[in-house]
């Protein structure tokens, strides 16, 4: 499997409310390794072990969005936000109206020789421009879908850059995972689940955990990238490898094992310290049914929940190494 064709084509997909593209790729492609079933935008697939023991890897596939609140008579749309967005780079910036049909967009942006302001802090004020006049409310509905216009991109080197890599990058990794296990003896179950709505409170892993009921789960998400500015015990490094996940909430066994196996294998890593919360799925599949022990590795990712979001594919790759090995060692069976 390609990773780089497969990331492509996830982010530029969408993946919000009602809209399943990405989930479709998704399902599709798992599909060929494991057997698979899509439930809306939650895909699940598993592949048989030799015990009952079983291993939930786990990546979000949904995006952060808009929601449409008005259109008016001349053709300007409101939304709220769908997810944690930041106000300050809307302005100037394409998106996509899922309407009847698709309309592109664009959030306006007042000029400050008129007396635009220099930042908003309600979504509210900003409008989405659609020049489409009083025949925008006839293609337009409240409660219609608001997705990011952005194609991916490759940068310097092994750089990309898009739309939702937060965390398509994530579910890219899981299914080249899923490719490299294919045809070998597993020791025990592995569940892949891309999950929807983790950017609206982590809903989707709430019920695949429940659904699937893992003795251990590891969590595949992304994570501050460093940037200018950024303090470097609040960010892990881009192009540096596999953030490994230490938390109170997490299972000190299953970080300690992923570390030790990325010494054994003199891949790179970075652990990452959180005091509480991890800010991802492993808050709520730890605490589904009776309890999960569960992991967290995080791929670095720069400019999170924007249009231009920045991974490296090495990093995807070595996050893919670590986990084959550690789920080819037993993992904490």
């Amino acid at each position: 499997m390609d990773i780089k064709e497969i990331l492509f084509k996830l982010s530029d997909a969408v993946s919000i409310g009602n809209i399943t593209e990405a989930s479709k790729i998704a399902a599709q492609e798992l599909s060929k390794y494991a057997k698979t079933s899509q439930n809306g935008i939650n895909v699940t697939g598993k592949m048989e072990g030799s015990t009952d023991y079983t291993l939930m890897l786990e990546a979000h596939i949904d995006e952060v969005g808009f929601v449409v609140t008005d259109v008016d008579d001349s053709g300007f749309v409101t939304v709220k936000n769908c997810g944690g967005i930041d106000l300050r780079m809307l302005p100037s910036r394409t998106v996509r109206i899922h309407g009847k049909e698709d309309v592109v967009g664009v959030f306006c942006a007042t000029p400050p020789h008129l007396g635009g302001p220099k930042e908003y802090d309600d979504i509210s004020a900003l409008k989405i421009d659609t020049l489409l006049g009083e025949k925008a409310k006839e293609i337009i509905s409240v409660g219609d879908f608001v997705t990011f216009n952005q194609k991916a991109a490759t940068l310097q080197g092994d750089r990309i850059t898009g739309k939702s890599l937060d965390n398509r990058a994530g579910v890219a990794c899981l299914l080249e995972l899923a490719s490299r296990l294919y045809g070998k003896t597993l020791p025990f179950n592995v569940v892949f689940a891309f999950t929807d709505a983790e950017e609206l409170g982590c809903r989707g892993a709430k019920t695949a955990a429940f659904s699937i009921s893992p003795d251990e789960a590891i969590v595949l998400d992304v994570s501050f990238a460093d940037a200018p500015d950024v303090p470097s015990n609040d960010c892990g490094k881009l192009s540096g490898g596999a953030m490994v996940g230490m938390s109170p909430i997490l299972d000190k066994a299953i970080s300690k094992k992923l570390v030790s196996v990325a010494k054994e294998n003199n891949m790179p890593y970075q652990t990452e310290v959180m005091g509480g919360r991890t800010g991802t799925n492993g808050d709520v599949i730890s605490i589904s049914k009776s309890g999960v022990k569960t992991g967290l590795v995080s791929i670095p990712l720069r400019n999170m929940h924007t249009d231009v979001e920045i991974i490296d594919i090495k990093d995807i790759e070595n996050v893919c190494d670590l986990l084959l090995k550690y789920i080819l060692k037993g993992g904490n069976a």
